[in-house]
């Protein structure tokens, strides 16, 4: 059975400084006609960044739209022409002051399927080596450590919730018990 959605036509309704809000109009499988709303995203990066130690290095910051503080896991966009390593790495820099002399690219996850064509790529980071953060303007964050054990917990108990934060370590804590991607 054929699935795919036909685009017929495309309407730009929103163009912010990094996102697109679009309508198409498109033909389903069956032949009959529908439309699409849906945010056009550049990708981005999530990084665990291991320690020495083991600790993963994490970050807690507010996010405007749901009005609340978040426990992450540093992360950004992709910008434009930007190779998916190179944000990772200039994420980890910028936002934790580390870079890492190890990196593996560990998975790719696409968080909100339904309405966005984001997708995340996630980084493993070892060999860190702490220099100074060089954060965005406007960007105020906490950076801690964290163990994964205790993240994992966190995740239990609710004080972890960020979805690309949970998918984040849950592949961590898989791959480091030997399953491999």
């Amino acid at each position: 059975m054929d699935l795919k959605e036909t685009r017929l036509d495309t309407n730009l309704v929103y163009e912010g400084s990094f996102i697109q809000v679009r309508k198409d109009s498109v033909r389903l499988p069956d032949g009959a006609m529908s439309s699409r709303e849906y945010i056009v995203h550049p990708g981005a990066v999530a990084v665990l960044a291991l320690l020495d130690n083991g600790n993963l290095v994490m970050e807690r910051q507010f996010r405007y739209a749901p009005q609340r503080e978040f426990i992450e896991l540093p992360a950004g966009k992709i910008d434009h022409g930007e190779g998916i390593l190179l944000t990772a790495q200039r994420e980890l820099l910028e936002e934790t002051g580390y870079v890492a002399n190890e990196w593996s690219h560990l998975t790719t996850a696409w968080p909100c399927v339904g309405y966005a064509d984001e997708r995340i790529e996630y980084f493993i980071a070892r060999g860190l080596t702490y220099q100074q953060h060089n954060r965005d303007d406007g960007e105020f964050l906490e950076v801690f450590e964290l163990s994964l054990a205790e993240a994992i917990e966190w995740v239990r108990l609710g004080k972890i919730n960020d979805s690309k934060t949970i998918v984040g370590l849950f592949w961590l804590e898989k791959y480091l018990n030997g399953w491999q991607t």
